[in-house]
Order: C-alpha cells, then structure tokens, then sequence
C-alpha cells in the first residue's frame, strides 16, 4: 500500500457572468481550483481543478 496522495484533474470552460456559482459548486463537490488560463479562442477562461482521488 503507497503513502502517496493520488489525485483527479478536471479542466472546464467558465462563463463570465457564472464564475463563482459554477466554481462553489464545484468546490462543494471536493474539487480545488488550481489555476485558470484563457480559452482556445483567448474568451472563455478554462478552470483546472483537482481532488483527492477516492481509493
């Protein structure tokens, strides 16, 4: 048996006038935002998140 923290990632579009209700319910569901970069198109911001990874 590892020690070792294993996580997920997800990455999803954010919606301007939404940011903070698509985040919270994110962040409700155990996931921690790590950074947020510009979109594809330079829009839509793109959020990464990650989480511990259930065994």
């Amino acid at each position: 048996m590892s020690d070792k923290q294993k996580w997920e990632y997800a990455t999803i579009p954010l919606l301007i006038h939404a940011t903070k209700q698509i985040l919270d319910q994110w962040g409700d569901d155990g996931w921690e935002l790590v950074t947020v970069i510009p979109g594809p198109d330079g829009n839509a911001p793109v959020a990464y998140l990650k989480r511990p990874k259930s065994e």
